[in-house]
């Protein structure tokens, strides 16, 4: 079901609290809605708007804003320990690691906290304390405005690279993301090589899933300030990536690094930035 509004205020839907407002805003739910919203053609200016985390909005927006609402989290199969899930775009991220850790299922668990909705995971590959959502995505299915006909693309077709994917590229502005297909395991895989996660992990027990999330959760929290607070785009960095040569200069000994492909060397920045972005004016995007 489609829920549209005109010159509708943006407040509650970005991370900022921004006061803008858009021409028009559509809250879609099935890739049907989709097709009614593009089947008589594609407007001159949409964007997708999911959380809002990674937007500020500078003025009114002119165009047609989409907003994923469905929040269906299905399990599709298992094998062998490992478990296949899909959640559509409108799951809250945070919520989808909470539902895999209740039912004790390994592998996003690192990705505790990351504020937004599962549709816009794969568009920005977000990451955190050593893990990626392209560790977890097995396929993204998605809308193809130029043609309304629904695609799914396997995680080898993605593109997925350190915050990159297809879909901030070639597919930027001709598909809307409706669900994601994500791999979790029953074994226990904890990662705790980052940062002060162990330490803050061994402070609560011990190794467990929850303590994991838990200890993610409030390192995260002492870092950053409450959205809900003190409007802010979260931890939103991207570390510099070098060649091993320039990492192993002595001025550069000191810093923190972390091994990246074949003969990179990823750096942390290891602080906040404000890293928001303006709505492009070119089309379709998952703010």
């Amino acid at each position: 079901m489609i829920r549209e509004f005109h010159q509708t205020s943006l407040r509650g839907r970005n991370s900022f609290g921004v006061e803008q407002h858009a021409a028009r805003l559509a809250e879609f739910e099935t890739e049907e809605d989709l097709h009614a919203i593009f089947g008589g053609g594609i407007p001159d200016r949409w964007s997708v708007l999911s959380g809002g985390n990674n937007i500020l909005f500078t003025q009114d927006y002119d165009g047609l804003l989409l907003t994923p609402v469905s929040q269906r989290i299905a399990l599709l199969g298992e094998e062998g320990g490992t478990v296949h899930v899909r959640a559509d775009a409108g799951v809250e991220w945070d919520d989808l690691v909470e539902w895999a850790v209740q039912r004790g299922l390994w592998g996003i668990e690192n990705l505790s906290l990351i504020p937004g909705k599962a549709g816009a995971a794969p568009v920005q590959n977000i990451g955190a304390y050593g893990c990626e959502a392209k560790d977890a995505i097995e396929r993204v299915h998605m809308f193809c405005v130029e043609n309304c006909k629904c695609m799914t693309l396997d995680a080898a077709h993605c593109c997925f690279g350190y915050r990159e994917s297809i879909f901030k590229h070639d597919l930027r502005g001709r598909v809307v993301i409706t669900a994601v297909d994500i791999r979790l395991s029953r074994t226990p895989q904890p990662r705790l090589g980052y940062g002060d996660v162990e330490r803050e992990v061994e402070a609560r027990g011990g190794t467990t899933l929850r303590n994991i999330r838990e200890a993610i959760c409030a390192i995260r929290r002492a870092k950053l300030p409450d959205p809900k607070v003190t409007g802010n785009a979260g931890s939103f960095f991207k570390n510099p990536v070098v060649d091993e040569s320039v990492a192993q200069r002595p001025r550069h000994a000191a810093l923190p690094r972390r091994p990246f492909g074949q003969s990179e060397t990823r750096r942390r920045v290891a602080h906040r930035q404000g890293g928001a972005e303006r709505l492009p004016k070119r089309t379709g995007r998952h703010p």
